[in-house]
C-alpha cells in the first residue's frame, strides 16, 4: 500500500477534527458533502468546517460532475414492452397508451393493427394490456375516455399517467395545473417531468422564473437519460463560455442518437473544440444507437405513417 493511500485510509479511520478513531462505542459519520473525511459528532465536524471547507466544495463538484458526465445506459424512454427494442428518442414514433402507460413503438402498434385486421372479429385493443379501445368514432368522446383512463392511473399514484396529466394540462393553457401534475410526477421519480418542470422555470410558466432550479431539474433529467434535457445544458454552458463542458454534454447525448447534439459537436469540432477521435467516436457511437431503434415492422409502420 502506497504512503497516500494509507494516508487516506488513516483519515477516513479517525474523526477529522479531533483525531479519535472510530471503534465499536465510537461510531463516525461521513461528510454528506464530499464523502471523504468522517467525523465522530456534529460539534467535530462545525469545528472543522473553516478548515476544510474548501476542499470539501472542490470535492463535491468532482463527485457531481461524475455523475453528471457519466454515460447513461439507454435513453429515458427504455425499451418497448413488446419487441424489447430501444425506443426511438423522436416521441412521434411511439404512442403512450393511457389504460396502462405503457410507451409502445410504432412497429409493435402497427403489428398489432394488422392482426386485427387479419382476424376481423378482433376488438381493437392495447397492444400491451390488451384494454378494449374507446369504441366511439367521435373525437369528443374518445377524448373523455381517454382522460377517465389517464385519470384511473393518476389516482393510482402512477408518475407516468401524472406527466401525461400535466401535459393535458399545458396544452389547455392551465400552465399553474401543468406544473402542480409534474411535480408530483417528478416526486415520483419520472424523468420527462423533471425535463418539463425545468421549462416550466425557463419560461415563468406556471411559476416565477428561476435560472438555479431549471439547471437542478435539467441536471436529474439529464442524469437519467433524458438527450433533451443534456443538450440544454450543453447549450447553457456554451453561452456561459464553458466550452469543455458544453462538448462533454453533447457527446452524451449525441451517443443517445441526439441530432441536434450531434450538428452543436459538428460545429465544435470545425472551431477545434472537440478533437478528431471524440468526434469519431461520438459519430460511431449515434450511429449504433439509431441502428439499435431499426425493425422491418418499425420501418413498415414509418413507410405508412408518411402515405397518411
Amino acid at each position: 500500500m502506497s504512503g497516500v493511500e494509507e494516508s487516506d485510509l488513516n483519515i477516513m479511520m479517525c474523526c477529522a477534527s479531533c483525531g479519535i478513531a472510530g471503534v465499536d462505542d465510537i461510531k463516525l459519520k461521513n461528510c454528506t458533502a464530499c464523502k471523504s473525511v468522517r467525523y465522530c459528532s456534529v460539534k467535530c465536524q462545525k469545528k472543522h468546517r473553516p478548515q476544510h471547507k474548501r476542499a470539501c466544495k472542490k470535492r463535491a463538484a468532482e463527485l457531481h460532475d461524475e455523475i453528471l458526465f457519466k454515460q447513461p445506459d439507454s435513453s429515458h424512454l427504455g425499451d418497448c414492452p413488446i419487441c424489447c427494442l430501444p425506443h426511438p428518442i423522436d416521441l412521434d414514433k411511439s404512442t403512450l397508451m393511457s389504460c396502462c402507460s405503457k410507451l409502445v413503438c410504432d412497429g409493435c402498434n402497427f403489428a398489432n393493427a394488422i392482426r386485427e385486421f387479419d382476424g376481423r372479429s378482433l376488438e381493437d385493443m392495447c397492444p400491451f394490456c390488451r384494454h378494449p379501445s374507446p369504441e366511439s368514432q367521435e373525437e369528443a368522446v374518445r377524448k373523455e375516455e381517454v382522460m377517465k383512463n389517464i385519470m384511473k392511473r393518476v389516482e393510482a399514484n402512477d408518475p407516468v399517467a401524472m406527466c401525461q396529466m400535466g401535459r393535458e394540462r399545458y396544452n389547455e393553457g392551465d400552465y399553474k395545473g401543468a406544473f402542480e401534475y409534474d411535480s408530483k410526477a417528478a416526486e415520483l421519480g419520472d424523468v420527462g417531468a423533471h425535463f418539463n418542470i425545468s421549462c416550466s422555470f425557463r419560461d415563468g410558466e406556471g411559476v416565477e422564473k428561476d435560472v438555479k432550479k431549471m439547471v437542478y431539474h435539467l441536471e436529474e433529467a439529464a442524469i437519467a437519460g433524458h438527450p433533451d434535457a443534456r443538450h440544454n445544458l450543453g447549450c447553457l454552458e456554451g453561452k456561459s463560455g464553458r466550452h469543455e463542458r458544453a462538448m462533454k454534454h453533447f457527446i452524451v447525448s449525441a451517443n443517445m442518437g441526439h441530432n441536434e447534439s450531434l450538428d452543436s459537436l459538428k460545429k465544435g469540432f470545425m472551431a477545434g473544440l472537440v478533437s478528431k477521435e471524440d468526434f469519431a467516436s461520438a459519430l460511431r457511437a449515434h450511429q449504433a444507437a439509431v441502428d439499435a431503434t431499426k425493425s422491418p415492422q418499425r420501418e413498415t409502420a414509418e413507410s405508412m405513417r408518411q402515405f397518411m
